[in-house]
Order: structure tokens, then C-alpha cells, then sequence
């Protein structure tokens, strides 16, 4: 099935350019490497947002996509990202602001 789900990530990931594909080489808890398809936002993209954290926490609060609502989003991604040991500060701090935002909205 490896195909029919690339082909699937690149129809989801990859509906404008903002985003590139790339492959790229993750070593394993066990200590093998295996090879991965990543998507990497491309900063120089008219899409690219260079707002300060505050300022898209206030975005993503009141944001909807065609998946659903962005906070939603934002903390599935935080919280996944948190229970795989991988730290994200900015994330983490993003998805405490936007909380805050939503709590009182």
C-alpha cells in the first residue's frame, strides 16, 4: 500500500507549494535507520507567515480549515508530539496561548 499512501499524503500535503517534499534518513530507538517522507514549509513561500508566536496564537484561535477548526489542530499536534518525547517549545507555548484564547472567546 505504500504507494497508494504516498500518493494520498502528496494529494493533502502538497495542494499548493508551499510545501516541499523531502526524504530523508531517521534513526530508529533500536538503532536501524529507515528512510521517511517528510514535508517541509518552504519560508520563502507567499504563504509563509513571519508573525511573531503571540500574533499567530491569535490566528490559530479563530481559524478554520477545511479539516476543521485550527486550534483543534494545534493541540492534537502539540499533545502527539508531547507523548512521543519530542520537545517543541514554541508548539507547546502556541497551544497554552491559544487555550487561553479559546477559554475566553
Amino acid at each position: 500500500e505504500a504507494e497508494h499512501v504516498l500518493q494520498e499524503l502528496r494529494a493533502r500535503e502538497l495542494i499548493s507549494s508551499a510545501y516541499v517534499e523531502r526524504w530523508v534518513d531517521l534513526p530508529l530507538a533500536d538503532g536501524r535507520r529507515e528512510r521517511a517522507v517528510t514535508y517541509v514549509v518552504d519560508r520563502d513561500h507567499a504563504q509563509y507567515c513571519h508573525y511573531g508566536l503571540d500574533q499567530q496564537a491569535e490566528i490559530i484561535a479563530r481559524a478554520v480549515g477545511g479539516r476543521g477548526p485550527n486550534p483543534e489542530y494545534l493541540f492534537k499536534t502539540a499533545d502527539m508530539l508531547r507523548d512521543l518525547g519530542i520537545p517543541d517549545p514554541q508548539l507547546d507555548y502556541l497551544a497554552q496561548k491559544v487555550a487561553n484564547l479559546t477559554k475566553s472567546a
